[in-house]
């Protein structure tokens, strides 16, 4: 995959409680752009394991809720 075939940008909600804002949740919104002939399958379930196996997502677990989204191309 070339290295500008993925983007992403993310925004973090913040609420208040006890009177101090506090992030409580992270949306990320993913652009892949995909070689012609890639295995849809793979993709598939690359995604649906994202954000158990994504490093950020698990270190937040509990506290913040991580929301993730995607746009796929076929370049």
């Amino acid at each position: 995959m070339a290295a500008d075939a993925i983007s992403a940008t993310a925004e973090g909600i913040n609420e208040m409680k006890d009177g101090l804002p506090q992030l409580t949740r992270i949306r990320v919104h993913y652009s892949l752009r995909l070689p012609p002939g890639t295995p849809r399958d793979k993709v598939d379930r690359a995604l649906a394991g994202h954000v158990a196996k994504c490093p950020t997502a698990r270190s937040l677990q509990g506290a913040v809720e991580v929301e993730w989204s995607v746009d796929l191309l076929e370049a």
